[in-house]
């Protein structure tokens, strides 16, 4: 189920301090002094818990049977096999007598959203630049952890289940499922559709000679990441919600941020990232035939929730090609 595409959530609802200190006796986790819900939590899945012994995160309601085992498996992992701040250890309680659904508790993590309005009002351009380090850093540790075979995690069996084709076929089908399912919401005309072919097929041998499944988070973003200003200095002091982690391209972590800078109008805070990855990884042939393919499968996305939602910001007058091209050509002005 990871790499299914949700666009709303399960909430949490409201909850007692019975039932909230119910919990914490179950782990001995101390005595209940406040909780609140988070301010960026997925689909309202989320409440910051204070106790006696410190701050947690509950993460309840999922979203589809087995979510938490999942991501306790990224998590663990993670943190077996790198030196990534992931809110560890990360607890699952498959019963349901308390909240009449399975949760997760987890400790709370230190820092701020970088792209919190007053912060990054603060932020001078060498700290923008850095927290860019920050984020590829992160990036290019995570996407050590390879495996034999693209695919999921299966929480059922508690093993790797590979796509049922290769993992080409698998990108390919999900961008044409999405391009056709957003013509429900949206006019895509025969030119963006073709547009969408021609660029699919000129990318095809680089993903055809592609072998090295990586751990892919599915969605790296701000608000999954946060930060600490050291003395003189910041440093990645969280990252997590890994619920659309799968085994696949690393390159696939790249869009969300990309786009948020050109959207922001940061396109050189954007290319400054890019750049830092590739001299990073080890793979950079094909570099940017993968990166349009991944970029495309996320405006794809993007565009189809916007206009689902009616929450589009950019000029409505714009055919969907005409809006994407702009970010997956944008690699090739680097």
């Amino acid at each position: 189920m990871t790499t299914e595409i949700f666009f709303s959530a399960n909430m949490i609802g409201v909850l007692t301090n019975e039932q909230l200190q119910r919990m914490l006796d179950r782990f001995n986790l101390g005595n209940l002094i406040s909780y609140q819900e988070t301010s960026k939590g997925v689909g309202k899945q989320t409440l910051f818990v204070s106790t006696t012994s410190g701050d947690y995160v509950l993460k309840g309601n999922p979203l589809y049977e087995g979510q938490f085992k999942e991501e306790k498996f990224y998590v663990d992992n993670l943190n077996k096999l790198t030196n990534l701040p992931v809110s560890y250890p990360y607890i699952v309680d498959e019963q349901e007598d308390i909240f009449g659904w399975t949760y997760a508790i987890m400790p709370r993590l230190p820092g701020i959203h970088f792209t919190d309005q007053n912060q990054k009002e603060k932020l001078n351009k060498e700290e923008k630049k850095r927290i860019v380090e920050l984020l590829v850093n992160c990036l290019c540790e995570m996407h050590q952890w390879k495996v034999e075979q693209y695919g999921e995690f299966d929480s059922k069996n508690q093993r790797i289940r590979p796509f049922e084709s290769t993992y080409k076929t698998w990108l390919y089908n999900r961008i044409r499922y999405w391009l056709k399912d957003a013509e429900k919401y949206s006019v895509i005309t025969s030119k963006d559709i073709e547009w969408v072919e021609d660029l699919l097929l000129s990318c095809e041998e680089a993903f055809d000679v592609l072998n090295s499944p990586t751990f892919v988070m599915g969605d790296f973003k701000a608000d999954n990441v946060l930060v600490q200003r050291l003395t003189e200095d910041w440093k990645l002091s969280g990252i997590f919600d890994f619920t659309t982690g799968y085994f696949g391209d690393g390159i696939a972590d790249l869009p969300r941020i990309v786009s948020m800078y050109i959207e922001d109008g940061e396109e050189e805070l954007a290319k400054h990232f890019i750049t830092a990855y590739f001299y990073r990884i080890e793979s950079k042939e094909t570099f940017i035939e993968r990166f349009k393919v991944h970029m495309l499968h996320q405006r794809v996305l993007d565009w189809g929730c916007a206009k689902a939602i009616d929450n589009v910001t950019w000029d409505h007058n714009l055919s969907f090609s005409e809006w994407a091209q702009r970010y997956t050509d944008f690699v090739t002005s680097i």
